[in-house]
């Protein structure tokens, strides 16, 4: 078994290192305009559509201090109008043109996109470059906006305790830098924005060297140049403000959230410790952090899924996830949920049996070359679509990575050997930066 999964993975090593030699893993087409517009295109001629993509360098953890939820507010006012499109208008042209399109906000990036024909490309960048600088909001517009935003935070995180606890955990997590404030907001705090905080937000960050403009599919790195230069070239830069945050000092003591409700019908618990990503911390532990997930809970064979739901059968579902695409330094995360009859006192000591003996023993050839190959495979699938492209180089490019980075990931995932994974693991799965939350029905009394 271990030799064909080294085989497989050497095998799309292989493919990797000579599609690179020819034309790179997405072989992008990089450009920058005079105003500071980034411009990056993927080219795929194998059908007549686009996927075109702007991303702004501001999520909610730049927000200023009382004002949560900004970003994730104006994102729904962008459909509002322009002097030329009339109010909520954005999104009937896209789809009258057959097309769709839609937003979202993190808390490094918030973006717009429309997957549409390739013929209408000129039509939605125009759309797209009109409302970056000619957005009209009127106080109307902000307080139906509001009710919006009000109403999806009491569906998504009021009536779910899942998301009450998230929410806690986060901002147990993080003490002093914003990733421990709700990318939708606190509900005070957005009851009191004004339209002056709005517009503000607006001219501080709405603006082309803020921004990075993403087109892949049937087009050309030209053609895309052509237009931007048509419809964003004479927009005028914004003076951008520093993007610092406040940054987090040492944790030094494991933390613990509680979260008891009613309406809970299946306890669970989950964990994260404070870990390094991509651009900020031990950014060399980032990649062998992936793979410490993927092994210790990365689906069906995994260390965790293993011993918790198909060994002692403790636990009805077990995991681990780790992304490096951020900012600032992230989190590593566990979860489970035990089955019937199961406390969380008794499934919390499993997990740390599992988490204890991944760290004493580390992982073996087997993981490591399984968990290589999934990541080389999904990076070869990647290429096969014109809309996940584009969220590769947004998610990366906004959070500090560059497009030669982005392009090196097979060959950084092929340089990671086992005792890399074991050593970036022990530095992070520590107790004390961790935050373990524990998620039960209410106890009478």
């Amino acid at each position: 078994m271990i030799n064909v999964l080294r085989l497989l993975s050497a095998s799309i090593a292989l493919l990797l290192a000579a599609s690179a030699a020819q034309a790179g893993l997405y072989n992008p087409k990089t450009y920058r305009l005079d105003n500071g517009l980034e411009i990056v295109v993927v080219e795929d001629h194998r059908a007549p559509v686009v996927s075109h993509m702007v991303w702004y360098r501001v999520g909610a953890a730049d927000e200023e201090p009382g004002k949560s939820g900004i970003a994730h507010f104006f994102e729904h006012l962008m459909f509002k109008g322009t002097d030329k499109i009339g109010p909520s208008e954005f999104s009937k042209i896209v789809a009258r043109n057959g097309g769709r399109d839609n937003a979202f906000t993190s808390y490094d990036y918030t973006g717009y996109f429309q997957n549409v024909a390739s013929d209408k490309l000129d039509l939605v960048m125009g759309l797209e470059a009109d409302r970056m600088v000619n957005l009209r909001m009127t106080a109307d517009d902000i307080e139906t906006e509001r009710l919006v935003v009000l109403e999806e935070r009491r569906s998504r995180t009021d009536n779910d305790p899942s998301a009450q606890l998230g929410e806690m955990m986060r901002a147990t997590q993080f003490m002093s830098h914003p990733y421990g404030l709700p990318v939708i907001g606190w509900q005070h705090e957005i009851e009191a924005l004004t339209h002056e905080d709005i517009t503000a937000f607006y001219r501080r960050y709405y603006a082309p060297n803020n921004a990075i403009l993403i087109v892949a599919g049937d087009t050309t790195g030209e053609e895309v140049l052509a237009l931007a230069q048509k419809h964003f070239g004479p927009l005028e830069p914004a003076e951008l403000p520093l993007r610092v945050r406040p940054q987090e000092p040492p944790q030094l003591a494991p933390r613990r959230v509680l979260f008891e409700d009613q309406r809970v019908g299946r306890p669970s618990m989950r964990r994260s410790y404070l870990a390094p990503s991509r651009t900020a911390g031990e950014r060399e532990q980032a990649i062998p952090l992936r793979f410490a997930a993927d092994i210790l809970g990365g689906g069906s064979t995994s260390r965790l899924y293993r011993a918790l739901v198909v060994e002692r059968q403790l636990a009805s579902s077990a995991g681990a996830w780790y992304s490096g695409l951020s900012l600032d330094r992230t989190t590593f995360n566990i979860y489970a949920a035990p089955v019937p009859g199961v406390t969380l006192e008794t499934l919390e000591a499993a997990v740390d049996e599992v988490i204890a003996e991944f760290l004493r023993d580390g992982v073996t050839t087997a993981e490591l070359e399984r968990s290589r190959t999934g990541m080389l495979a999904s990076a070869v699938y990647a290429r096969d679509s014109v809309f996940t492209s584009p969220r590769i180089f947004g998610s990366a490019l906004t959070t500090g990575l560059s497009v030669a980075e982005i392009e090196a990931w097979p060959e950084d995932v092929a340089r990671v050997e086992a005792a890399d994974v074991a050593a970036a693991a022990r530095a992070v799965l520590k107790p004390e930066v961790s935050v373990t939350g524990w998620l039960r029905p209410k106890q009478d009394g």
